[in-house]
């Protein structure tokens, strides 16, 4: 197979830049160990679980409450957005050193739709809670639940460009690889 450029594509994966990029030498490498990790275990992906959890289930009770009204799913949805912002926070600075120490995410658009797209998950959930200081009940209907369906979007979309710098280019991993690049 002959290749132009320093891209080659011999994986067995497709490769669409920008949406997926595949490259023979991070198939072939053993990959890039984080920079925050305990005992080479990195900490992102551990950090990522609950503010997911926390605003996948904000989404659900903004959904009761737009069903039943019942003032609970309100409370509910308040406490959900706030503890989903804290853990967003906790994983981002995480993904962040990630991000600064480790070249080989910042060339891939894959590392950067990831961190444009959490950013915006992090903004929104911040405006989300602040729409519902004080009166968590009448603010769901119509932008709250708007805003969560949003967050719960582009919160399944950012963790796909997660996937794709952990699994397709090995970053993250148990790895000797370079951080620079391949």
């Amino acid at each position: 197979m002959e290749t132009t450029g320093t891209e080659a594509n011999s994986t067995p994966f497709p490769n669409i830049p920008p949406i997926i990029e595949s490259d023979d030498r991070e198939y072939q490498d053993s990959g890039v160990p984080s920079t925050v990790a305990i005992a080479g275990h990195p900490l992102h992906p551990l950090t990522i679980i609950f503010p997911i959890a926390f605003l996948a289930a904000a989404l659900g009770s903004d959904f009761g409450y737009w069903l039943t009204h019942d003032f609970f799913w309100a409370r509910a949805s308040l406490w959900l957005i706030g503890l989903g912002l804290l853990g967003g926070i906790i994983a981002a600075i995480t993904g962040m050193s990630d991000f600064l120490r480790i070249e080989r995410v910042r060339k891939r658009t894959a590392g950067w739709t990831h961190l444009i797209l959490n950013v915006a998950i992090l903004v929104l959930t911040a405006l989300n809670l602040i729409l519902r200081f004080g009166d968590p009940e009448s603010r769901i209907l119509p932008w709250g639940f708007l805003l969560s369906l949003v967050v719960g979007t582009l919160t399944s979309i950012t963790g796909w460009f997660g996937a794709e710098l952990s699994y397709r280019h090995k970053i993250g991993v148990v790895g000797a690889g370079s951080r620079r690049y391949p």
